[in-house]
């Protein structure tokens, strides 16, 4: 989150630029430069940003692997329920029942995940 301590003018900035500098190195925070009132631009020091990049790729490694490890899950049940005749056949006026069936669950999942 920015501090509003760290919300200033670009016009301001472009008078201090050394004093901001100075301070975004020094707090390894962000600086939001606003025109009009308006945030338009973030400053941010160099190796504070590479390692929030380096933190976001991490994490988004480490969820690729938890949906690739949960989809194997889901895959080898379904595999073993297969073996062992635990599925259903749907034919042409049965798959739409279904269809709402999952819409509803994926619905219900959703509103649960709000």
């Amino acid at each position: 989150m920015i501090n509003l301590e760290h919300i200033h003018s670009l016009t301001d900035f472009k008078r201090n630029v050394k004093q901001f500098l100075e301070k975004i190195k020094a707090t390894k925070s962000p600086l939001v430069l606003t025109v009009n009132g308006k945030a338009e631009v973030v400053i941010h020091d160099a190796s504070a940003f590479q390692e929030m990049i380096n933190r976001l790729e991490h994490t988004q490694e480490e969820l690729r692997q938890l949906k690739l490890e949960a989809l194997q899950r889901d895959i080898a049940i379904a595999a073993e329920q297969l073996k062992n005749g635990e599925y259903t056949e749907y034919d042409d006026e049965s798959l739409p029942r279904l269809l709402e069936n999952i819409k509803a669950r994926g619905q219900r999942k959703l509103d649960q995940d709000s």
